[in-house]
């Protein structure tokens, strides 16, 4: 018992206990306070593990098989997934335990017959939390997860990855989280760029709160008013001052989304925030000091704006002193199996819907198709095919785009899909092979398999337009 409350202390992470009976959960609660290890989390709605993994990483999960709503051993398949080195020990009832010994193959590391024995359940929990110490001393015998040399590994929870981008980028921002220089987020659209920009501030442990405001379309008067305040008077119908968003995040973040879309009279004054750290609110003739951090993001390529006049490059200098890029989910591909699995057990919780087996064949559809708007867009496609889900494992006849063959429908509003056109082909399969031949018409036609006149008529028909 005396080993146990030291391996505990005071900071270590939780150990969670599930099981959907009261009486259960009070015992082994009971149990494992009585041998000092106080920081427990009791959990009898299976349907909350995940919601409560996401917030808080457990050090231990102590897992009832048979639960209503989704069953110990659809669970333990997805904390594998997505937290394979957090250790389980699964607690059965006795004619289970052929069931329980099928778990441990799957990766649990124990299991516990109810009702629970004292002894047997200290020796099971010792053990798991000897494992723990072990996994993270000795990296040539127990395997490590990605976030294994991440020193805030819980500032990056609510990032679902294992992409190795992604954990440069994650060192990166523990980096420069405790800095109080600006940092620019570029990445296309839902890519991530808020839930990293959660992280820096999270790890940067300003006093301040996080304040997060989009720029886009707000004009000069509404972008001062927001983030500057007001004082009384200062327009009509300002009958009291109002404290902008830069007051609201004082000592804390400012994160400024769509900054590629702001206008250039606002521009010129986030400049002056940041270059004197004085900002004006909307009325007043006096200067505010501001000890706010500005965190930035956009999807837009500012340099390129900059040379069109719509974007200040002294502000690009002074919103870029750090820089990172999200890379897009078609470079993130062997995240796909794992986002795509939680988001349809979350769509699922939520919408009171059974779990679904996810087939390897959808995951290969999945990654050919373009994801324009990342993982944002896949948890919407998922949250969409789960709410017409009923039972079995799910099929890509339930994703909005993807057909049974896995090539990509023309979408209503007739985008275009993937595959060209036979006119655009053709043009194309003309144009590599001059380039091929080095412009030799004769060896190009029989590289196609035409004669040279066709293909003399091809090349003026496509540089007249009629192709």
């Amino acid at each position: 018992m005396k080993d146990m409350k030291t391996k505990q202390g005071t900071k270590e992470r939780p150990i969670f206990i599930v099981d959907d009976e009261d009486e259960i959960l009070v015992a082994v609660d009971t149990t494992l306070r009585m041998a000092g290890l106080d920081n427990i989390v009791t959990i009898s709605d299976s349907r909350d593990v995940i919601r409560q993994m996401e917030r808080q990483i457990p050090r231990l999960i102590l897992l009832d098989l048979n639960m209503p709503h989704i069953n110990g051993g659809r669970l333990l398949k997805i904390i594998r997934k997505t937290w394979p080195r957090i250790p389980v020990i699964v607690l059965t009832g006795a004619i289970d335990v052929d069931t329980a010994v099928n778990c441990m193959k799957i990766g649990a590391l124990d299991y516990v017959v109810k009702p629970v024995e004292e002894a047997r359940l200290l020796a099971a929990v010792n053990q798991a939390l000897d494992y723990e110490h072990l996994a993270e001393s000795d990296n040539k015998k127990f395997p490590r997860d990605l976030f294994s040399q991440i020193k805030n590994p819980e500032a990056f929870r609510h990032i679902i990855t294992q992409d190795k981008k992604m954990h440069s980028i994650f060192h990166y921002v523990e980096a420069i989280a405790p800095s109080s220089q600006p940092v620019l987020i570029f990445g296309e659209t839902g890519v991530g760029k808020e839930l990293i920009c959660q992280s820096i501030h999270s790890l940067s442990q300003r006093k301040g709160k996080l304040v997060k405001v989009n720029v886009a379309g707000l004009d000069d008067n509404v972008f001062s008013d927001t983030l500057f305040g007001h004082v009384a008077g200062a327009f009509t119908g300002a009958d009291r001052a109002r404290p902008g968003l830069i007051e609201q995040a004082a000592a804390g973040s400012l994160f400024l989304d769509e900054i590629g879309d702001l206008a250039l009279g606002s521009q010129v004054k986030l400049l002056r925030l940041l270059q004197e750290g004085e900002y004006l609110p909307l009325g007043s003739d006096r200067t505010r000091k501001s000890d706010v951090r500005i965190l930035a993001s956009t999807n837009l390529d500012l340099w390129a704006l900059e040379k069109k006049g719509q974007f200040r490059k002294d502000l690009i200098y002074r919103l870029s002193t750090h820089t990172l890029t999200l890379p897009p989910l078609k470079e993130r591909l062997l995240d796909l199996p794992l986002l795509l699995d939680r988001f349809a057990c979350q769509a699922a919780i939520e919408l009171d819907k059974p779990i679904p087996d996810i087939p390897k064949n959808l995951i290969e559809q999945m990654e050919t198709y373009p994801f324009k708007g990342n993982i944002r867009e896949l948890k919407s496609m998922v949250h969409d095919a789960i709410s017409r889900y009923k039972k079995g494992p799910i099929t890509a006849s339930l994703f909005t785009g993807l057909t049974p063959a896995g090539s990509f429908k023309v979408h209503g509003d007739g985008a275009p899909t993937d595959l060209p056109t036979l006119k655009e082909a053709s043009v194309e399969l003309v144009e590599k092979a001059l380039v091929q031949t080095r412009g030799n018409q004769s060896a190009a036609a029989k590289i196609l398999g035409i004669s040279q006149q066709a293909l003399s008529k091809r090349i003026q028909k496509i540089k007249t337009g009629e192709q």
